[in-house]
């Protein structure tokens, strides 16, 4: 079977654009998605699999890790892109009045989503493996360097999320585990519904960037500390 990633989000955008130069490169490729199988995949001699999962439910990433086991049994590189924006009035500032329940439902997804994934695969990624634990994170989450005066919902969603990797790190890099955690640039995604085409990175151009950095080698950096990276290589603060 040869190397295997499995990659949430792969509905469309960065997640999809991953799962395909996957394929092209000859890996095998989990493809969690929540609402769109994207038929542009399953055209890779039966590496691609298809299969939906909700990374804000911990019934549906359960089932969703039932399910890799069925089809793959191993697992190598884990890239958790799966994210969400939060409220259609991101950009609201406080006294415009914050959409909690949003707020935390972004929380829920873009930070808890993640470490669920990871638990339900853990068991599969096996020693003699890459295990390689691969985060999209943001700009947006570093406290010192975002320079926005809202996107609560994001913004909070994405600090949280490095906190909870660097928990992890602290607990896994002993039993072998490697992590990149990454800002992958101004995308041109759809996470505002339609595609934002005032971004700067088309998404096929910005899965290369990020893979190049996912996979690179062990010992291209220095693994037994952590850091976020952006798509230039640049070091970000936490």
């Amino acid at each position: 079977m040869g190397d295997v990633a499995v990659v949430t989000g792969t509905d469309r955008g960065l997640g999809n654009a991953i799962a395909g130069n996957l394929l092209e490169h000859g890996w095998t490729v989990v493809g969690g998605h929540l609402d769109r199988i994207a038929p542009e995949l399953n055209e890779s001699s039966g590496r691609y699999v298809p299969l939906q999962v909700d990374v804000g439910n911990d019934y549906s990433v359960r089932a969703f890790g039932t399910e890799v086991k069925k089809h793959v049994g191993v697992v190598d590189v884990i890239i958790n892109n799966a994210a969400i924006l939060g409220t259609p009035t991101v950009e609201n500032a406080i006294r415009d009045g914050l959409d909690y329940q949003k707020m935390l439902e972004t929380i829920n997804v873009n930070s808890a989503g993640p470490l669920r994934v990871v638990e339900a695969l853990l068991p599969m990624m096996h020693e003699k493996g890459r295990r390689r634990l691969c985060f999209v994170s943001s700009e947006a989450g570093s406290v010192t360097r975002s320079w926005r005066d809202n996107y609560y919902c994001y913004c909070m969603s994405k600090s949280a999320l490095n906190m909870g990797v660097s928990i992890l790190f602290k607990d896994l890099r002993k039993d072998g585990f490697t992590f990149r955690v990454y800002h992958p640039g101004y995308i041109r995604s759809y996470m505002l519904g339609q595609k934002n085409l005032e971004a700067t990175l088309e998404p096929e151009e910005a899965a290369e960037l990020a893979l190049s950095y996912f996979l690179s080698a062990e010992g291209s950096v220095d693994e037994d500390r952590l850091a976020m990276r952006d798509f230039e290589g640049q070091e970000w603060p936490w």
